[in-house]
């Protein structure tokens, strides 16, 4: 969905949408009470469509005008154990009338569909806060197989919490009695019973999603037409019941976005969107060479639905021949790509080395996710910083940028084929699960803003020999890039020779030759060492003595605890990277105007290495390698204990 913001008006258009709830409150007896933000988490087993209903909520909001930030978590199992912890799924929105960075620390409001999803979230939740439970699911066979020897809804436990017990599955099974569905049919559609709930208490607009039922069920009428009947149900069971007296209003953010069209989008979905953009500017084929892993599947997915791009995508039988084929693909002229994850990039390792080797232009997408090997595949982690930097045989350097939002995505997409194609190497292009999954408003880029990435290809000889003979070099170099030419295989009088052994300089020829060797070596890291990057940029406005610096999916958390810090009168400098090799060239001298240095990263501290090595700077870690995206105020803590160190 996509809306407007206009400095004129200072609404999200989409005006329809949003005046179905407020029609639907006027004239009632209930208070609608205003907040300038929220936090809404539906938790239950993975087949309860909690996903399906956080991607609708978001929907909706973000066709509504705020600003909003996700946080989907679900279990690595295709089909987790019914009603065990392992098997809970959750989808978190934070969503607020003002800029906002992070899905937040902790939900005002828990939908938990099951008692596995009541214990696995409950200590999560800030006392005071709600909890919608429900009660058809807490048998005493479900809550004896997490743990409770007793209904945590009469034991008192939840006594320090606003609890609204449900019957949602009965509630449901009620409501979709006229369509002759068995209840096991009928029961799976409490989650939009759900949603329908969560989206009067929240002044929602509804037709977006009865919209997307009837498309998303448009083989099935019958099931779709009942999807719609549970989410209009459980609308008005809001509007009637005595158990929810109040609702609340959440305005739009209209200062938070400057003048443009948004919409929702998430870091996969972005990143997508770039590679596409990527290739129209270039004028290039897209070719994407991938086989499946979380959490990149996606952008298979959905690459694969814009042949009429020109992409061109290949499901590979393993990440081997994914890459080879990508390679393949970029000698061929195209803007090639593979996408992975951390147990893809070491497969790929060898071919990633051979890309560096014939210097031509390849990105490899890894969206992060924790290790080692398998690791956990749905969490998320910054795992892979020091294995994209160093992972490979010999001196093999490869340009790393990271994004730091979901919509940056991408931007960051269009950076790494920038770099790509002008300097004739493969990128690494560094997201995780974080923002791969995650999402937020996303400002639609005016064509003509968007850079111009065309390259020309080698079209004769570009070399003239002692007598006089015009030949062609493949390796002969532009003085400013170092970027070797770029030949597509067929054309007449460019035939050259490729492959893994050391090539002779200019010629390209097969060379065993200890000096050329060396000068090879020392020729590609220079490439990569003057790659033109923008400055680091400092945020700054109280002379602090301690800097904080990130980079990739951290953004948001260090930006949310910055700010906390500076409304208590902290003084503290954040600076955040994009470019991870090289260095921004102002990074040094940014880092030695401040006495202390902190980098918080979701592994061990790979940055802090990095830049100790590098600068000689005291940099102090924070690190986080739990498969989740730091806590801002818990960030906040750290920062502080820093600061007053």
């Amino acid at each position: 969905m996509t809306s407007q913001v206009s400095s004129e008006a200072g609404e999200a258009l989409l005006g329809e949408q949003r005046s179905a709830p407020a029609e639907a409150h006027r004239g009632t007896e209930k208070e609608v009470r205003r907040l300038d933000r929220v936090i809404i988490r539906f938790a239950g087993d993975s087949g309860d469509g909690m996903q399906l209903t956080g991607d609708r909520f978001t929907s909706e909001t973000a066709s509504f005008g705020n600003d909003l930030s996700t946080l989907p978590n679900f279990p690595a199992e295709i089909r987790a154990p019914a009603g065990t912890l392992p098997g809970v799924s959750s989808f978190q929105l934070h969503f607020a009338d003002h800029d906002i960075l992070t899905p937040g620390d902790a939900p005002n409001v828990l939908v938990a569909m099951n008692p596995a999803a009541l214990k696995a979230n409950i200590g999560d939740v800030p006392r005071g806060g709600e909890i919608i439970v429900n009660t058809d699911e807490f048998a005493k066979r479900a809550m004896a197989k997490v743990g409770y020897a007793q209904s945590p809804l009469e034991d008192g436990s939840l006594d320090g919490y606003r609890v609204h017990p449900v019957p949602l599955t009965t509630l449901t099974v009620e409501a979709l009695k006229e369509f002759g569905l068995s209840r096991k049919e009928a029961e799976r559609s409490k989650n939009m019973f759900a949603l329908g709930l969560l989206s009067w208490m929240y002044h929602r607009p509804t037709e977006g999603t009865e919209a997307f039922l009837r498309s998303k069920f448009a083989k099935k009428p019958q099931i779709a037409e009942a999807n719609v009947a549970a989410f209009r149900a459980g609308w008005n069971f809001g509007e009637t019941t005595e158990d929810f007296a109040v609702s609340y209003e959440i305005a739009p953010a209209t200062r938070a976005f400057p003048t443009g069209t948004y919409r929702n989008i998430s870091g996969n979905l972005a990143l997508s969107y770039g590679l596409v953009a990527a290739s129209k500017q270039a004028e290039l084929p897209l070719y994407l060479g991938s086989y499946p892993i979380t959490p990149a599947s996606d952008i298979l997915h959905e690459l694969s639905r814009h042949k009429n791009f020109g992409v061109r995508t290949f499901q590979a039988e393993d990440e081997i021949a994914g890459i080879g084929a990508a390679l393949g693909a970029a000698f061929g002229g195209s803007l090639a790509v593979t996408t992975t994850s951390g147990p893809g990039v070491a497969l790929k390792s060898e071919t990633i080395g051979l890309a560096v080797s014939l210097e031509l232009p390849l990105l490899i997408v890894d969206i992060q996710r924790g290790g080692p090997s398998t690791g956990l595949p749905t969490k998320t982690e910054q795992a892979d910083l020091l294995q994209a930097m160093y992972g490979r045989n010999g001196e093999a350097p490869v340009p790393i940028v990271a994004p730091k939002t979901p919509a940056d995505c991408f931007d960051a997409a269009l950076e790494a084929a920038r770099i790509a194609l002008t300097y004739r190497t493969p990128v690494f292009l560094l997201s995780d699960g974080y923002l791969a999954n995650g999402s937020e408003p996303w400002r639609i880029p005016e064509v003509a803003d968007l850079p111009d990435l065309r390259t020309a290809f080698a079209t004769g000889p570009n070399h003239t020999q002692a007598d006089g003979t015009e030949v062609f070099w493949p390796y002969k170099r532009d003085p400013e890039t170092l970027a070797r030419p770029w030949a597509v295989p067929g054309t007449p009088g460019l035939e050259h020779r490729i492959g893994g052994i050391e090539k002779q300089d200019g010629t390209g020829n097969i060379s065993y030759d200890p000096a050329n060797h060396e000068l090879m070596v020392r020729t590609r890291q220079a490439k990569v060492d003057g790659i033109e990057v923008p400055a680091v940029e400092v945020d700054d406005p109280d002379g602090a003595s301690t800097l904080v610096l990130g980079w990739g999916s951290t953004y948001g958390p260090i930006t949310a605890a910055v700010r906390r810090i500076r409304r208590e009168g902290g003084p503290i400098a954040q600076a955040h990277l994009r470019h991870l090799n090289p260095f921004p060239k102002n990074l040094g001298e940014v880092l030695a105007r401040y006495e202390k240095v902190v980098i918080p990263e979701m592994n061990l501290g790979q940055l802090a290495t990095l830049v100790r090595a590098k600068y000689l700077v005291d940099a102090r870690s924070h690190t986080q390698v739990n498969g989740m995206p730091f806590k801002a105020e818990q960030l906040a803590a750290a920062l502080k204990e820093a600061i007053d160190a």
